[in-house]
């Protein structure tokens, strides 16, 4: 994995933000006005010190909708809870999976084609890295 992390004091970029949503079914008369503007590091980054992007490799969280080459937001400053998306380290290798802590505590991919990495506390050596709060795709 490769991480970056974002400028402390990023440039504002403000782009354009239409006040009509748009239908993932059925087509609707499109509106042709701006309602705002919109900096995607104010949407994606809500802690710039403690936030840092990955770019993800694999397949096993596809159902999380993180894909081959997702750049990942994560945030380092948030506790990982039951749920959450997490960059983790297990003995020394980075993964990105689902966080359950109950009934037992796993990293659970989000592809029924992987297994789960099953958590032994005292055993196995497991850090938690951050939170993933957004996965930015793109289109090929």
């Amino acid at each position: 994995m490769t991480f970056s992390r974002p400028a402390i004091s990023p440039v504002e970029l403000n782009t354009p933000l239409f006040q009509d949503k748009v239908p993932a079914g059925f087509p609707s008369p499109a509106q042709d006005y701006i309602e705002k503007g919109i900096d995607l590091n104010k949407l994606c980054v809500n802690h710039p010190a403690a936030t840092y992007f990955v770019m993800a490799t694999g397949m096993s969280m596809i159902d999380a909708g993180i894909y081959e080459g997702s750049m990942l937001v994560v945030d380092r400053s948030l506790d990982a809870k039951h749920g959450d998306i997490v960059i983790a380290s297990v003995a020394g290798e980075y993964t990105v999976k689902r966080l359950c802590t109950h009934p037992i505590v796993k990293l659970e991919p989000m592809n029924p084609n992987f297994p789960p990495i099953i958590l032994n506390y005292g055993v196995d050596e497991v850090e938690i890295f951050g939170v993933v709060t957004f996965s930015i795709n793109g289109f090929q």
